[in-house]
């Protein structure tokens, strides 16, 4: 499947089927997270539901700490 993560075309396994997939395999799981889809921001509660397509446009904001 290929989606577009943060501008970029990407292809990821079929196995990646959920918002809560794809933070996975980008190995984000333990950052603080804003993800969007199709333009669409998705609650942290509903990252295992929400399923991903083929060509589904994904944002990812993680915040970062500093001073």
């Amino acid at each position: 499947m290929t989606l577009t993560i943060n501008g970029n075309a990407m292809d990821v396994p079929e196995t990646v089927s959920s918002v809560s997939d794809l933070i996975t395999h980008l190995e984000l799981g333990s950052k603080r997270l804003v993800v969007e889809v199709n333009q669409e921001i998705i609650d942290k509660s509903m990252h295992a539901e929400q399923q991903l397509t083929n060509g589904d446009r994904v944002e990812i904001v993680h915040f970062v700490g500093g001073g």
